[in-house]
């Protein structure tokens, strides 16, 4: 299988031996085919926010030596939000919560109880526009700081941990990240929550995908991901997980100061 690191590398590579046998009186054709290959690679990057193409992303903790994961929801506060949270509290869970900023101003009160369970907030923009990765950069750091400011009015802390809506990276958003000195954080378990509907089905993919050092995307937007958690948590403690906090998996800061 091709290693995430090396696709950017091949790509380069690959356009620039292209271009120089083009010169030296190659085939048109191979240097056309070279460059629809280049930007199958190059939407690649864009799309699976694991190949850190763009910019350096956490997706899991590679090197996990103990039975740890690190469930992550998005897009919420919602009103199934205080159920995940419940649940959570009983089986003694820890989770992030990649929160949309006027959600968070729907819902304060939710976040706050977040951080006094001991969960991670986290930043996903404003307002998860639909067309995300194709704002202009002054547009992408106002939807990512307006959120920041949010979070921090609701509970007197900036986040610094950022997950991009859909997962969307470019050139873009790498420098709206890097300008506001965030850290992008990904995952390796897609629970597809949000388009499987049965509820079996989406418990076996998750459990089915599952290694220590995980980083699980869940949404805490969708009643069935609140009834399967359930199913996901008795699973873990069987197996002899434990769930903790992104930033605690990855040794990472959570917050300014």
């Amino acid at each position: 299988m091709l290693k995430h690191r090396w696709v950017k590398p091949l790509n380069l590579a690959f356009a620039g031996l292209s271009l120089v046998y083009a010169l030296f009186g190659g085939s048109l054709l191979w240097f056309v085919s070279s460059g629809i290959i280049a930007l199958a690679l190059t939407a690649w990057g864009v799309f699976d926010i694991r190949l850190s193409y763009f910019m350096p992303v956490f997706y899991r903790e590679k090197n996990c030596s103990t039975k740890r994961v690190a469930l992550t929801f998005d897009d919420g506060p919602s009103d199934y939000t205080s159920e995940i949270l419940d649940l959570l509290y009983e089986f003694d869970s820890k989770a992030t919560f990649f929160c949309i900023g006027i959600h968070v101003e729907r819902l304060p009160q939710v976040v706050q109880r977040m951080l006094l369970e001991g969960h991670t907030i986290a930043n996903h923009t404003l307002s998860h526009e639909r067309h995300f990765g194709f704002l202009p950069v002054t547009r992408l750091m106002k939807e990512i700081d307006s959120c920041t400011e949010v979070i921090a009015h609701a509970v007197g802390k900036r986040p610094v941990l950022f997950r991009p809506p859909f997962g969307v990276t470019n050139p873009s958003v790498a420098k709206a990240v890097k300008s506001l000195e965030l850290q992008a954080i990904g995952w390796s378990n897609r629970s597809l929550d949000t388009v499987i509907d049965n509820e079996e089905k989406l418990f076996r993919r998750v459990v089915g995908r599952l290694r220590p050092g995980d980083i699980i995307l869940l949404h805490d937007t969708k009643l069935r991901t609140a009834r399967v958690l359930r199913r996901i948590l008795l699973h873990l403690k069987a197996e002899g997980y434990s769930c903790v906090s992104v930033d605690d998996l990855l040794n990472l800061q959570a917050y300014e100061g």
